[in-house]
């Protein structure tokens, strides 16, 4: 259990990644109160320095014998390495929050968004999971319509950037759109198929039920955490030829009434959302806007008229910062304020 201290010895697991850097960059923005910085990956990236507040971290080779002396570790290297080292982690007296899918589904451990289940953070053994990038932006416009109105069904169609797969795949779809600007022919590598101007209906590996990872474990995900699961998810996710920021079409069905105008009212008193919908001015949530931005954007806010009760919406999110770095962060001020 953490100990209440005026600062903390936080870790960073996977420090050198994308999501890693942007917990780096979010732990400096927020002001969390850092007493010191540790800062951990593979052993390519050993002898590496980061800033952090204007001073050098080097980076350590990550192992099960580090974590004595720290009090919280966010992790973001990837699932086997917290399959391996969280425990650990756990067993050194250090609270882990962890980006990978590894714990997201264990029973035992809770899938945690600030915005919609904090008191789950109340309940952990040492191990608290960060859910996925496109569940956590959808969830936190979820929860206050829940709430209003009762959420029966759930369709949703993600458009999601080529950063949740990583910089090798950022890289990627420049290249491929270099190449393909200069009437070169292209050879994917990263993704099975060409990403630049095109869209990829495949995120992670296909299930027997012709359903991908990815889809399952955004319904998955969305039960655990609105804690119902009565609500009923059905997913599509796309990959699209954008670096940065996750957009989603959701079509909800309640079993209450409610309007179009009251769920504005309802959302934007909600906390970590920006309601963004005046189309006939064509403001509507982008990815553009998002970008390096802390909150979900809802827009294109319309009844669905095929239903007795429907809402469809379009809402977007940076998905290394809501959807990854900054959850993370959120949790680890909760686990504080809780301590």
């Amino acid at each position: 259990m953490l100990k209440k201290k005026d600062r903390y010895i936080i870790a960073v697991a996977g420090a050198t990644g994308a999501v890693g850097n942007e917990m780096i960059s979010v732990l400096e923005q927020r002001n969390f109160p850092v007493d010191q910085l540790r800062l951990f990956a593979s052993e390519r990236s050993e002898g590496k320095t980061l800033d952090f507040h204007g001073t050098p971290v080097k980076v350590e080779v990550l192992t099960d014998k580090v974590f004595d002396g720290i009090d919280i570790a966010l992790f973001s290297a990837g699932g086997d390495r917290s399959t391996e080292f969280a425990p650990a982690a756990a067993r050194s007296g250090c609270v882990v929050v962890d980006n990978s899918s590894a714990w997201r589904m264990d029973p035992e451990v809770p899938l945690v968004v600030p915005e919609v289940n904090p008191d789950d953070i109340k309940k952990h053994k040492g191990i608290i999971a960060n859910p996925n990038c496109s569940t956590i932006q959808m969830v936190v416009v979820l929860k206050p319509i829940h709430d209003a109105a009762k959420i029966k069904r759930v369709i949703v169609t993600t458009f999601q950037s080529v950063s949740g797969t990583g910089k090798k795949a950022m890289d990627e779809l420049l290249n491929q759109t270099k190449d393909l600007l200069n009437f070169r022919d292209v050879t994917p590598s990263v993704y099975p198929h060409q990403i630049a101007f095109n869209c990829l209906p495949h995120i992670d590996r296909f299930m027997d039920d012709g359903y991908t990872k990815e889809e399952i474990k955004m319904v998955n995900e969305t039960v655990k955490i609105l804690g119902d699961d009565s609500v009923k998810v059905t997913a599509t996710t796309v990959r699209v030829p954008v670096f940065k920021g996750h957009s989603e079409a959701l079509n909800i069905e309640t079993e209450k009434k409610i309007s179009a105008d009251e769920t504005r009212a309802v959302l934007s008193s909600a906390p970590g959302i920006i309601v963004y919908d005046a189309p006939e001015k064509n403001i509507y949530p982008l990815q553009t806007i998002c970008a390096d931005k802390d909150e979900v954007y809802v827009g294109r806010i319309r009844e669905d008229s095929t239903i007795e009760n429907g809402i469809n919406l379009w809402i977007a999110a940076d998905n290394l910062r809501k959807g990854a770095a900054l959850n993370a962060v959120q949790i680890a001020e909760k686990l504080i304020e809780f301590a």
